[in-house]
């Protein structure tokens, strides 16, 4: 039940029957009216701004609009207690306690479904998240694109839409033959006792590279370990396996598991970038072209050569992008061109990627090539992860990819655990850098906000515990009414807003607004609880020692809500704290 939709339906419905018997103008369109949560200063429920709307078109001042509309709204809706216009022409409403017992009734019958924008147009999307080099096991760096993707996926499939969640692994180029040939070091020091090359600045140093190693060695009675060239292909097949194997571990104990793996060398192998290449041909957007040096290059040492480029300028891009490399292999970028001409075939409606930080600047060249396969300028949806700073004991704690020593997802979870780690990594929006302290998320206060959502599950757990209850089951009371208090009241609003938050998080593709309102309802509910401290009409459980059926209501449609919203960050709701 999203009153807000409920509402804005209404109206439209009333200002098209006034357009039709000639007394009001309306727009062409009119998806600028809104019904909105009003600021919290206002005494009202909700807040439209169809006077503002309708002014221009009526000639009218947004205020004379609204004191013509108030009266009309108010006879057509008996549950409407009051009705004013403010400044610059918003009109808001509040509603009879009676309304409020309606609506919870509602949600109760309704549970499972609450939230779910029933008017959003269902969707089948691909998401494809994480695809890190499977050079070595998932760094923190990679973990918030990891549950910004999975949580992204879980609200899109919490509004019924079709998603598959999808890891592309870069297991073709250079720095797979790099990791490779640092696996074969190591198969030699075990072997032979022979010494890692660590100064060569190529290799990867870290220490699991030994237990990839061990792996291999102990899998494998046909390879011999004498020379690179000899080996070099059955040994990248089982690296780049051993190192999934790891990928994936990282990510099942972070809670994730993707649908498909889709592999850059079989796209590269069954010349789909040819492929790719020739429809962008056929299209006249490939030429053979010089690119001149990128800014703050120094152009003396820039080398113009002739390539094969893409026209990416055609669609937003800032240069033409290079397809070819001067030896005629395909640059990382064609690979890329070739994935996505692969998504677009599996007939998906719309494409989201979730790049990390270093990314941001593909995002141009990638949005333009599938714009150009596609013909659709909003197929792919593009999200950054913003960098993650790690502070310990009031410092920043460095990490260090290429010594070998940086801080790995399962030191993370090891160290927080895995909901902390899922739930602040979500705290704030993607596009802004974020703060992980150690020590804040391991905090039983208010200041942890894991902490203090879990508590509120918990909270109302106990109270159902005492009626030998299952918080976890349906309640089937038909028979109970409620008298709210205005504390009552403003908590049934917050609920209230749950379908709009995930009609936003869901549109926007912006995930940290669940935790976000989950920390608010939480605290709405806490300061009511600690009420029943001082005033024995606010504690559930009431001097026969019996919980009342419209108590028990109130408490369920909360937990509901709460469980809900957990489930879509993926994180426990613990009955026991």
């Amino acid at each position: 039940m999203n009153i807000f939709d409920l509402y804005l339906d209404k109206i439209i419905i009333l200002i098209k029957k006034l357009n039709k018997d000639g007394s009001l103008e309306i727009p062409e369109t009119l998806k600028g009216i809104n019904v909105d949560i009003p600021p919290s200063n206002f005494d009202c429920d909700i807040s439209t701004n169809v006077a503002m709307v309708l002014s221009k078109v009526n000639k009218k001042s947004p205020i004379d609009i609204a004191n013509t509309l108030i009266d009309l709204i108010k006879n057509e809706d008996e549950k409407i207690e009051t009705i004013s216009v403010v400044k610059p022409g918003f009109i808001n409403i509040k509603f009879k306690q009676t309304y409020w017992n309606n609506f919870i009734k509602n949600v109760n019958q309704n549970c499972k479904d609450f939230g779910v924008n029933i008017k959003e147009k269902k969707q089948k999307y691909l998401v494809e998240f994480v695809s890190a080099n499977p050079t070595g096991p998932l760094h923190v760096g990679h973990c918030r694109g990891a549950i910004l993707g999975d949580v992204i996926s879980n609200i899109l499939i919490f509004n019924k839409h079709d998603v598959s969640k999808e890891y592309y692994v870069n297991d073709y180029g250079n720095q797979i033959i790099n990791f490779t040939k640092s696996v074969f070091f190591r198969i030699r020091e075990i072997l032979f006792n022979e010494k890692f090359p660590i100064e060569n600045s190529d290799l990867y140093p870290g220490d699991y590279l030994v237990d990839i190693a061990k792996n291999i060695i102990e899998s494998n009675n046909v390879l011999k370990f004498d020379k690179f060239e000899d080996v070099s292909k059955e040994l990248t097949l089982l690296s780049v396996s051993e190192s999934l194997k790891l990928i994936k571990s990282n990510l099942s104990n972070l809670g994730i598991v993707h649908d498909k793996f889709t592999s850059e060398t079989d796209i590269v192998l069954n010349n789909e970038v040819q492929k790719a290449i020739d429809k962008l041909m056929d299209k006249k957007l490939v030429y053979s072209g010089k690119i001149k040096a990128p800014k703050g290059e120094d152009d003396q040492n820039w080398v113009e050569r002739e390539q094969l480029l893409f026209k990416s300028t055609d669609f937003g891009d800032d240069k033409d992008r290079a397809l070819q490399k001067s030896d005629k292999s395909w640059t990382y970028f064609a690979s890329d061109v070739a994935y996505h001409d692969n998504k677009l075939d599996r007939n998906y409606d719309t494409l989201i990627n979730i790049l990390g930080a270093d990314h941001a600047g593909y995002i141009k060249r990638i949005t333009a090539v599938v714009e150009a396969l596609s013909g659709d300028k909003k197929k792919l949806i593009c999200k950054v992860s913003q960098l993650v700073k790690l502070i310990k004991d009031g410092k920043p704690f460095k990490m260090s990819k290429r010594k070998g020593d940086y801080i790995t997802v399962e030191d993370l979870i090891s160290e927080v655990g895995r909901d902390a780690t899922r739930f602040i990594m979500l705290n704030r929006s993607s596009d802004v850098e974020l703060d992980f302290d150690f020590t804040k998320v391991k905090e039983k206060s208010k200041d942890n906000p894991l902490y203090y959502v879990q508590y509120c599950y918990a909270r109302i757990s106990s109270v159902f515990r005492h009626v030998d209850l299952n918080i976890g089951n349906d309640l089937d009371i038909k028979d109970y009414e409620f008298e709210y208090t205005e504390d009552e009241i403003r908590i049934l609003k917050k609920i209230a807003e749950w379908p709009k938050c995930i009609e936003a998080a869901s549109l926007r593709l912006e995930p940290h607004r669940i935790p976000v309102y989950l920390y608010e309802l939480s605290s709405e509910f806490h300061s009511y609880w600690n009420m029943g401290k001082d005033d024995p009409s606010k504690r559930f459980i009431n001097e026969q020692k019996k919980i009342p059926n419209d108590k028990l209501v109130f408490l369920k449609v909360i937990s509901n809500v709460i469980k809900s919203g957990m489930d879509i960050v993926g994180v426990e709701t613990p009955q026991k704290m």
